[in-house]
């Protein structure tokens, strides 16, 4: 799934993404591959397996940076 960074909370080690349909999801620093948590900003595309956490919708297991996912795809 594509989506972009919406909020990082550095202190608590995680952060929130929304999807193409503005759906927001949760996630951890530990998810995070190839992207450096330090070094996300609002606004960053990312890809993102979605799934339903106990609190609601969670970014999953691999969360990647959406520039060089869209590239290896071509």
């Amino acid at each position: 799934m594509n989506g972009v960074i919406k909020k990082v909370v550095p202190s608590r080690g995680f952060g929130f993404m929304a999807a193409e349909d503005g759906t927001e999801y949760f996630f951890h620093r530990d998810e995070l591959r190839g992207l450096e948590f330090a070094n996300l900003k609002p606004g960053q595309r990312v890809t993102f397996d979605a799934q339903q956490g106990p609190k609601g919708p969670r970014g999953g297991q691999r969360v990647s940076d959406g520039v060089e996912q869209a590239s290896a795809l071509t």
